[in-house]
């Protein structure tokens, strides 16, 4: 079952609170506080993995909280902080607060961490040398763990592929994709037998030694039709797959077994993805007609190949049953990709909101080193007293 968004609940685990004690010990007459400080809690992380790619695991189990720390003890013991929970998402996943709608990052490549939630501080022990004064050698006052950061996060999956294959439904795209490819999609004689997206890599170069030939990434969309992006059949809910690719290659069948005016069809499925994004109709095109096999009268094919050249969009005829054109599609498709400007590998926003947080934390870490003791807010904290 393949799931391209969710939402989740994630909750940083809670700081320790800090202990109240005193040494009495034989041979210290004059003893003082021992209180040991609260650990911190434990944050929570989303990594991007290339071993993901749907977020059903999200799907049904939507919380998930982080390890508390553990409380300080006598003897200046200090509570051990709360070990970092760690979620994996596949990459192309954008994440945002359900809250705001704010995006607040993008994985684009395997590896990437973002910090979702994090952990609370741990309190401070009587021991603690902001507690113990000249002036005040037997302190009884502590501080109560601070709560860890919660958050509603709703994640959203964009897959990433280099091409991405739109048409209506029965226009041939799964077979050409396992044609292609080693994906093998389902395949039937019906409307919306692709109810997914279907990733597959093809090899432009398959005589070049390994690693020396050009590669590329293919997905297969769910057909579009008219008034898609007004929720008609399937809708336009995988689209949002299509706008990280950088060429679109667009399929029209001109069978004999299609009755409908194939450019009549491609501007259908032209005016489906401007009404979804703009950036989609700006993206460079390759027109496709499909199924040539099944092609004796090619009244509608050369309809179809003046269009394109009125248009000035490259023109490929194939057929996936018996293989012709597939070879110069592919070398066709890696030729356009070779021309147009790879993206980067991460958008600087993300990775500024990512730079911003850990130094966020690493201020507040300084702070509370060298400064009062303060609240959430950044207000003078009263100490809390409690008999020993």
């Amino acid at each position: 079952m393949f799931a391209d968004e969710a939402k989740i609940l994630v909750k940083a685990g809670d700081g320790g609170n800090g202990c109240v004690a005193f040494r009495r010990e034989k041979y210290v007459p004059h003893g003082g506080p021992s209180g040991g400080d609260g650990g911190h809690g434990g944050d929570i992380y989303l990594e991007a993995n290339n071993n993901d790619n749907t977020l059903l695991r999200y799907r049904y189990n939507r919380e998930f909280r982080g390890e508390r720390g553990r409380h300080g003890e006598g003897s200046d013991c200090h509570g051990k902080s709360g070990g970092d929970t760690v979620l994996t998402v596949p990459v192309g996943t954008i994440v945002f607060d359900a809250s705001t709608g704010d995006q607040l990052f993008d994985f684009t490549a395997a590896g990437q961490r973002f910090r979702a939630a994090r952990g609370g501080r741990g309190g401070r022990g009587n021991g603690h040398p902001r507690f113990v004064r000249p002036w005040h050698q037997a302190p009884r006052e502590h501080e109560d763990g601070r709560p860890g950061e919660e958050r509603n996060l709703r994640l959203e999956l964009k897959l990433l592929a280099d091409v991405g294959l739109v048409g209506f439904p029965n226009a041939g795209k799964s077979t050409l994709i396992s044609r292609i490819s080693a994906a093998r999609p389902k395949v039937a004689a019906y409307p919306f037998t692709t109810l997914e997206p279907n990733l597959g890599v093809v090899s432009a170069d398959p005589d070049a030694g390994p690693g020396n030939g050009r590669t590329f990434v293919v997905a297969d969309l769910p057909g579009l039709i008219e008034g898609a992006h007004e929720g008609a059949g399937l809708g336009t809910r995988f689209l949002k797959h299509v706008e990280r690719t950088r060429l679109i290659a667009h399929l029209v069948d001109t069978s004999d077994a299609n009755d409908r005016d194939p450019v009549r069809d491609f501007e259908i499925i032209e005016h489906e993805l401007a009404a979804f994004s703009s950036m989609l109709a700006d993206k460079p095109m390759l027109v496709v007609a499909t199924k040539l096999d099944a092609t004796t009268n090619r009244e509608h094919l050369e309809q179809l190949r003046a269009f394109a050249v009125e248009r000035g969009l490259e023109f490929h005829d194939i057929s996936s049953a018996s293989g012709e054109g597939i070879t110069e599609l592919v070398r066709a498709m890696a030729d356009a990709l070779d021309r147009i400007p790879k993206p980067l590998v991460a958008n600087e926003e993300s990775e500024s909101g990512h730079v911003h947080e850990e130094k966020s934390m690493e201020d507040a870490e300084a702070s509370e080193e060298s400064g009062d003791i303060a609240d959430e807010q950044g207000n003078t904290a009263v100490p809390r007293r409690e008999d020993s």
